[in-house]
């Protein structure tokens, strides 16, 4: 990278929040997801990470008038809607839309890898992600279980998923587990683990300042009082009494059917599942192109499209950008945050 040092530690760069954006599975719908955010007057400086052509060809196949342009590391104060930077990572074959090919599975590798060390070094404000196939990944020979966790042994340290919509925040327990192996990973440590990232970012990050996290238990109707298991009893109530004694407000367990229900929302800020297809339906039958996976627990803004790659739409400009308009709309505001700002300035974009 050529340009301005990147700053780090207490260093504040000038100019827009600088948000780098990943492509994801180049075969995917990914492509002309960031063609479709560059379009928008979005009020950030948007770097992709990727190859060049691949974006140009992405907007040409879906009629989206891009301009790009290499990425030199100088801030920006204005981005008009349709400039794209991009930081130059070549694709290792040709993409052909809706066709896997594991040779591009290291390139998306080395894009992910890059966006993360970009974050971690102050050079970006935040990294937001298209959608992986983590398939073509593992078939190329990469032990590859998803974003999630490929950046949390960048950052070494230990992370929670979180979708999260206008209306509802979920936070995982486990994530990416056959369900035969979930009883076994809802230990004391694992909770209380997660209940702390998320008491903490909710407190740091989303600026609500006595958080209010409703448990969900493990099995049907919370245990029943041991009768349907026992769980709640040996692992999930110990936690969340021990936390509420450090000052943690903490409601459950709670029967997973009952807890989504309004009169029960009302009471709390966010909820942690035991597993991944616990509560997510929820979620995305209710706000599917308004929800936004953020991670939580790294030292970086992470956020990204709560879908796949559609490879049966890749290729055909039909794809529906709202996930990725709300995670990077999400990516800013906690990025503003961080760069202790109140508001992002409308003057960090201007109509083209």
């Amino acid at each position: 990278m050529t340009g301005e040092p990147v700053p780090t530690g207490s260093q504040r760069r000038p100019g827009c929040p600088r948000l780098a954006v990943t492509g994801g599975e180049p075969a995917g719908v990914g492509p002309e997801l960031v063609a479709r955010l560059a379009a928008t007057p979005l009020a950030a400086d948007l770097v992709a990470i990727g190859d060049p052509r691949l974006f140009e060809r992405a907007a040409r196949r879906s009629g989206i008038a891009l301009e790009i342009e290499p990425y030199d590391g100088r801030p920006r104060a204005l981005r008009a809607a349709g400039m794209l930077r991009v930081l130059e990572v070549p694709l290792r074959a040709p993409e052909v839309p809706g066709k896997l090919d594991p040779r591009n599975a290291f390139y998306v590798l080395a894009t992910l890898a890059r966006a993360a060390d970009g974050c971690m070094s102050g050079e970006f404000d935040g990294v937001v992600t298209a959608p992986v196939q983590k398939s073509v990944i593992n078939d190329a020979g990469e032990h590859f279980t998803g974003h999630t966790e490929l950046f949390a042994a960048r950052a070494g340290c230990e992370v929670v998923m979180m979708l999260a919509s206008p209306e509802l925040r979920i936070a995982l327990l486990t994530t990416h587990l056959p369900l035969s192996e979930v009883p076994a990973a809802v230990t004391r440590e694992s909770l209380a683990r997660t209940l702390r990232i998320v008491h903490a970012e909710l407190a740091a990050r989303f600026g609500i300042a006595d958080p209010r996290i409703a448990v969900l238990g493990l099995n049907p109707h919370a245990g029943e009082g041991g009768h349907l298991g026992r769980e709640e009893i040996d692992t999930i109530i110990p936690v969340m009494d021990a936390l509420r004694r450090e000052g943690m407000r903490l409601l459950g367990p709670l029967p997973a059917d009952t807890a989504f229900v309004p009169a029960m929302r009302a009471g709390y800020d966010a909820v942690v599942a035991m597993y991944h297809d616990q509560a997510l339906p929820v979620l995305k039958s209710e706000a599917f192109d308004r929800t936004v996976n953020v991670t939580l627990g790294l030292p970086f803004v992470r956020t990204s499209v709560d879908h796949g790659t559609a490879l049966d739409l890749a290729g055909t400009g039909r794809a529906d950008p709202s996930s990725m308009f709300a995670a990077a709309e999400m990516a800013l505001r906690l990025s503003s945050k961080n760069r202790g700002q109140s508001a992002i300035s409308p003057m960090c974009h201007e109509p083209r």
